[in-house]
């Protein structure tokens, strides 16, 4: 059975427990026109007559009988499943799926780990990468995603951290390949940068428009082993400000400027969102946002 399907099988059961197509349309909050295009609908599907019209409504045909008797148990189980599924909705336990991409990681995890301090009958998913995971399936619980405002419909989006982004070289590129022009910063360097070279990351696009593709020497897809090469000395890249004030031996070569900034929205489908897990979570990463900035940070 469709869901469409379904939904004309339950708008007969309401119509034959009202017995009125406006009691119908009342109880299911839709148009009463779309109560007779359901049943219509219905009918012609079955070609058999459901209901008797006459003045004071609708009353029930053998057929419709029939039909409305696995109605009638298949709306119990459906309402049996719904308060099953509000109640674990309702509980802290299960799991609690959250994404992002990965530079972020640093980030969230401390938090993940006190949100299961505090409740740890929950288990915890963090899945990384530049996927979308598509909230309306199922794939996770909240989202974290960067870049331009998600458009996505039925989700709920609001504003959270924006990171602030500087290049960097760690001391040991400038003992292998030496120190550049400061006249010409860019002109020699070597680069890391994203596999893709169409990569939407502001400062990726920045760094494009001014050096040649040859001088981006290592490329990979996971911005943390980004962070990594720059750690290892194969090239100048770009880091969030709070991950480069943990690490003495680096040197900013630009300082961050706004057109680099990257912000991140918490993203979440309209169906979870008011649930308690949800809603503790987002209030405990909230709040500890407050504290991501750079000397915070470097004294965890």
């Amino acid at each position: 059975m469709s869901v469409e399907n379904w939904d004309e099988i339950r708008t007969a059961f309401q119509v034959a427990k009202h017995g009125t197509v406006s009691g119908a349309a009342q109880a299911l909050g839709v148009h009463h026109a779309t109560v007779i295009r359901h049943i219509d609908a219905l009918e012609n599907r079955l070609g058999a007559k459901l209901f008797q019209r006459h003045p004071r409504g609708y009353t029930a045909t053998e057929a419709g009988s029939d039909l409305l008797t696995v109605a009638q148990t298949t709306d119990d189980q459906f309402s049996q499943l719904v308060s099953r599924i509000k109640g674990q909705g309702e509980a802290l336990t299960g799991d609690l799926v959250i994404t992002s991409i990965s530079s972020l990681s640093g980030l969230v995890v401390p938090v993940l780990r006190e949100f299961q301090r505090l409740y740890p009958q929950v288990t915890v998913r963090y899945l990384m990468g530049e996927r979308l995971f598509r909230l309306e399936y199922g794939e996770a619980h909240v989202a974290i995603r960067s870049g331009h405002a998600p458009e996505e419909p039925d989700n709920v989006v609001q504003p959270f951290y924006t990171q602030k982004i500087g290049l960097y070289a760690h001391k040991s590129y400038f003992d292998m390949f030496g120190q550049p022009d400061p006249e010409n910063l860019l002109a020699n360097m070597r680069f890391i940068g994203h596999d893709n070279l169409e990569s939407r990351a502001p400062f990726l696009k920045w760094l494009m428009a001014r050096v040649t593709p040859e001088q981006v020497v290592y490329r990979t897809a996971d911005f943390n082993n980004m962070r990594d090469a720059i750690m290892n000395g194969m090239g100048a890249g770009f880091m969030g400000t709070w991950q480069a004030a943990k690490e003495p031996d680096l040197v900013e070569l630009m300082a961050p400027i706004a057109e680099w900034d990257s912000p991140s929205w918490l993203v979440t489908h309209v169906d979870l969102h008011r649930t308690p897990k949800v809603q503790a979570f987002l209030a405990l990463l909230k709040e500890a946002a407050k504290d991501w900035n750079d000397s915070t940070v470097a004294g965890q």
